[in-house]
């Protein structure tokens, strides 16, 4: 029953996300990956495909992470992998704060569903043009991660 409580309160959050994001004209892409059943296992990797065509623009890049409220951790590591148009790839581990010290959740909620929109990179340029591929695992010690519902990745246009 819970599940189905979750699953109803994300599809109004993917829908207020997806009217929120076609309103800004500086959004080049944003897109969520949603996991079955809210659990996110390390296997599953939330993976990007954004083509750029624009080298001078500078842009800001953000991760977003909708999660429940009885999420049982205070973070969320994740390792990422880009490639990029030249066949290059890097690749990293993130560490995505989810709460404070007081443990008060850092995004907005919406009953027991909390969205937090994390910035990783501001005023940045691509510096190839073509196919940029972004791939996420979590990597946290527990497999499945439960309650983490979805995971977006957003380039956006600086003002």
């Amino acid at each position: 029953m819970i599940r189905n409580k979750l699953t109803g309160k994300t599809f109004v959050g993917l829908v207020l996300v997806i009217f929120l994001c076609s309103c800004s004209k500086n959004v080049i892409y944003s897109k969520y990956q949603t996991f079955k059943e809210n659990e996110w296992f390390a296997k599953d990797k939330a993976t990007f495909d954004v083509d750029i065509t624009d080298t001078q623009t500078l842009n800001n890049i953000n991760l977003m992470v909708r999660h429940a409220d009885s999420y049982p951790y205070s973070n969320l590591f994740v390792f990422v992998t880009t490639k990029y148009p030249d066949g290059k790839s890097l690749t990293d581990t993130m560490e995505i704060v989810l709460a404070n010290s007081k443990g008060e959740w850092q995004g907005s909620g919406a009953g027991d569903i909390y969205d937090f929109k994390v910035p990783v990179k501001k005023n940045v340029r691509f510096p190839l043009a073509g196919k940029y591929q972004f791939s996420f695992e979590q990597g946290m010690r527990v497999d499945p991660l439960p309650l983490i519902m979805d995971f977006g990745f957003e380039v956006e246009k600086v003002k």
